[in-house]
């Protein structure tokens, strides 16, 4: 069954294909889709109201689709649209739904759609986990999810790198932070690593790249779940 409403944008350089995509969602229903032409104007408008997806051109003059996609909330579901098949595996790194190869049909259109209403909805029915609170020498400290870049485990500790160069050094070890994780929004991918899905920019078995582009290695042991993991978000 779908949601009451799917909030959709539409990002492309070209009015005819923002029109295909308009007239292909009012055949869905259930769907309020904005359009822009300018990717700019797209991240100041989502900034304030993230929506459940959002189909993105690549090339759009000087701005980049995978580069805006990068940009977007971790909740945003991503449907690439675009004529360059050369980009596709670019745009899985980057954690898009599906990719849309144009001149796309409506059965087409209609799959990919299917696919991201299933993401949505996962979504919006499981409560989601926004902070976890641990010790630092004497004193708790409570960090928000999305300020965490990545876990690395040291000696009987573990360091939370955050955002803005700062970083929490707890006794917590590992295996026990990872526990106070969610495993929808978090992966083990080393015996010294955990990083949180949403910042992962690419990845391959062997090491990923995080949206700071800081490069971590992924251990053998762990390739299958880290792999499956990211394939799933």
């Amino acid at each position: 069954m779908k949601p009451a409403l799917i909030r959709c944008v539409a990002i492309d350089d070209e009015p005819l294909a923002l029109e295909v995509i308009e007239k292909f969602c009012a055949r869905m229903g259930g769907v309020e889709v904005t359009t822009f032409t300018d990717p700019r104007a797209a991240m100041e408008s989502m900034a304030g109201c993230a929506p459940d997806i959002v189909f993105l051109d690549i090339e759009m003059g000087n701005v980049s689709g995978l580069t805006v996609a990068a940009q977007l909330p971790a909740s945003a579901c991503v449907i690439f649209t675009t004529a360059y098949l050369h980009y596709a595996a670019e745009g899985f790194n980057l954690d898009a739904v599906d990719y849309l190869h144009k001149p796309f049909s409506y059965s087409r259109f209609e799959t990919a759609f299917a696919k991201a209403l299933r993401r949505v909805e996962y979504n919006r029915s499981t409560p989601r986990q926004h902070s976890i609170t641990v010790k630092q020498e004497y004193s708790n400290v409570t960090i928000p999810l999305d300020d965490i870049i990545y876990i690395e485990a040291m000696e009987g500790y573990s360091k939370i790198f955050r955002s803005e160069d700062r970083c929490v050094l707890s006794r917590v070890i590992l295996k026990k932070l990872q526990a106070m994780l969610s495993e929808r929004d978090f992966v083990r991918i080393h015996r010294s690593y955990v990083v949180p899905l949403s910042k992962v920019h690419s990845y391959n078995r062997q090491e990923l790249t995080l949206k700071t582009g800081r490069v971590l290695p992924i251990g053998r042991q762990y390739a299958d779940d880290v792999m499956s993991a990211l394939a799933g978000r």
